[in-house]
């Protein structure tokens, strides 16, 4: 990661991969939710090889100096795109926001107050303390496994390890050292940041689950790939 004497940068990794619907909106929407006051904002979109028309969206942006894009030629996976944008980021906060607007970016500044009153240096935002609308019962039944199963490994209570909303200090990112390339990410940034002895405080956050038809990408499989990082971090 980068050095940055920007104490009062945010720094707001959106991975992306094929979602023309909602792109513009996202975006729109991280530009102009507030945030607690003497905070500024930039936004890292990685563009992860779309083939949907995403890409020419993002082009066509208007030109913004809080904004930054990252073109992939191939898709390569959340991991991956995630990383990238570790790499550029420049804030002494850092947090992920997915670009499919299940998650609300209007809670952001909720989501920042632990870190910013000093009483941690990790924030998930939990759907499971929130309101969690839409999410089928396979997939409320595979998110309690997967932090459950963690919980067990590390010792930690935490209700949702697979939130998106994962929000740290540059000081706790500079401690990861992350290999994962897909949604196997969210397991391996909760097990690093356990290992490293650091608490995480949770926020409840609305949540808007929306269907596999509708565009979901994440798998069963995913969560299997999930479970076995989780025993490598905790066994390694």
């Amino acid at each position: 990661m980068q050095a940055s004497n920007q104490d009062n940068l945010i720094s707001i990794i959106v991975p992306i991969f094929n979602e023309l619907s909602s792109v513009t909106e996202v975006v729109k929407q991280l530009m102009v939710t507030p945030l607690p006051a003497g905070l500024e904002r930039e936004i890292i979109i990685v563009d992860d090889g779309s083939t949907d028309g995403t890409t020419s969206v993002l082009q066509e942006l208007p030109d913004d100096p809080r904004v930054r894009i990252h073109y992939s030629v191939l898709n390569f996976g959340k991991g991956i795109a995630v990383r990238v944008g570790l790499k550029y980021a420049r804030g002494q906060i850092i947090m992920i926001q997915d670009a499919d607007l299940e998650y609300d970016p209007g809670q952001i500044g909720d989501l920042l107050k632990p870190i910013l009153e000093g009483s941690t240096e990790v924030v998930f935002g939990s759907r499971f303390l929130g309101e969690n609308r839409g999410m089928q019962l396979l997939q409320n039944l595979g998110n309690r496994i997967l932090t459950a199963t963690i919980n067990l490994l590390y010792g930690a209570k935490i209700t949702d390890a697979y939130t998106c909303y994962k929000i740290f200090t540059r000081r706790v990112a500079q401690k990861l050292r992350l290999q994962a390339r897909g949604f196997e990410l969210e397991a391996e940034l909760t097990s690093q940041i356990l290992l490293a002895g650091y608490g995480i405080t949770e926020v409840p956050i609305r949540y808007q689950a929306r269907s596999f038809a509708a565009g979901k990408k994440i798998r069963p499989h995913d969560g299997l790939k999930g479970l076995l990082w989780m025993a490598y971090y905790r066994l390694s």
